[in-house]
């Protein structure tokens, strides 16, 4: 299917990587070795993680929005936007060594389903600030969407593709979880 393969080419292209690249560093070496916004946030500076995260979100918004001009059915959007996710996380150029999907997710759900990601996005920026952990706030916001989307009445794949892609985001935050149950997790504002 056109809008999988789409989806995938444009969750793959690494703003973390080539932004931290342009301040000579690698972000697959340095810091958490993440290819993410929270890893360039860390090891570059402020501006860049924010960019970083913006293009990441973007993403996953042109995905799902050249799967709704091709096809308009939210089956084809969701799964657009799930391998935007998946294109992120194991992107093809970086031999499938990625980032974790949080901001992905939050362009595509924006997207697919815009009440249930804004119910995450406040979850994830209240214990951002709460706690000044992102992997913490990314886990709860991550957990949070696929019953709010359930909840909030919408569409079947793309409540299937919410479960799908967080199982996926989760995974990925894994050594996150056991960093944060041992108290050696990076706060927000502490540079790698």
């Amino acid at each position: 299917m056109l809008e999988i393969l789409i989806g995938y080419l444009a969750g793959s292209v690494p703003f973390a990587y080539l932004l931290a690249r342009r301040r000579g560093i690698d972000v697959r070496v340095a810091g958490s070795g993440n290819v993410g916004a929270a890893n360039v946030l860390r090891t570059t500076g402020a501006w860049r993680g924010v960019i970083v995260m913006a293009l990441d979100m973007a993403k996953g918004i042109v995905a799902v929005f050249i799967a709704h001009l091709l096809s308009g059915g939210p089956a084809a959007m969701a799964l657009s936007g799930a391998a935007a996710i998946v294109g992120h996380i194991y992107p093809v150029w970086l031999r499938f060594h990625g980032g974790k999907g949080v901001a992905v997710a939050a362009g595509v759900f924006t997207m697919l389903s815009p009440a249930a990601a804004g119910a995450a996005a406040v979850l994830f920026l209240t214990i951002a600030w709460i706690t000044r952990y992102i992997s913490l706030a990314s886990i709860a916001a991550t957990v949070a969407l696929p019953p709010a989307a359930w909840i909030l009445g919408s569409p079947m794949p793309v409540v299937l593709a919410a479960f799908g892609t967080a199982s996926l985001i989760l995974f990925r935050h894994r050594a996150n979880w056991h960093r944060l149950r041992r108290g050696t997790e990076r706060r927000v504002g502490v540079r790698a």
